[in-house]
């Protein structure tokens, strides 16, 4: 590809900074510099300063070499579809967020979470992490209606007895 003069002036800066730096002598600074403002493509500028440290220039990557001739990448029409989002997760989520309108939800987010838990270990579908957050809404909420009941019957067997 052909180089711009921005793209000269990017070389020039980085020649300049390596004879700063001490990396070039003086001899082989001028020899480089001459060759820069005369380079035609990218790749003459790269040769220039390929063994200097070139900080952010863009440089195009040099094209690889291949032993053998080069194969076309597998079209996507043949490569596996990507992990899907297990769905009992997506259930047991949202279950486990409308625990604190609806109590009831939280007996389900515990089921789905632990269903969506044996899928992914089983089928490698993603949604772990919306599983796991069901299944803590929902053991949280049954432990907390847990110790409200046995509050009251505490409180009921106090006052009862007096």
């Amino acid at each position: 590809m052909r180089a711009s003069h921005a793209d000269r002036e990017r070389t020039v800066d980085v020649l300049k900074a390596g004879y700063a730096e001490g990396r070039l002598s003086h001899a082989e600074y001028e020899q480089r510099m001459g060759r820069a403002h005369h380079a035609q493509t990218y790749g003459e500028l790269h040769a220039l300063i390929a063994d200097l440290p070139q900080g952010p220039m863009a440089v195009p990557a040099p094209s690889p070499q291949y032993a053998q001739p080069y194969q076309q990448a597998v079209p996507r029409t043949f490569l596996p579809p990507p992990p899907q989002t297990n769905n009992s997760a997506v259930g047991a989520l949202v279950c486990g967020v409308l625990t604190p309108f609806y109590g009831v939800t939280a007996i389900p987010a515990v089921i789905l979470g632990h269903k969506a838990r044996a899928e992914i270990r089983r089928t490698g579908e993603k949604g772990d992490g919306m599983a796991m957050a069901g299944l803590v809404l929902g053991w949280l909420t049954i432990g907390l209606v847990a110790l409200a009941v046995l509050g009251i019957v505490v409180f009921a067997a106090g006052s009862g007895s007096s």
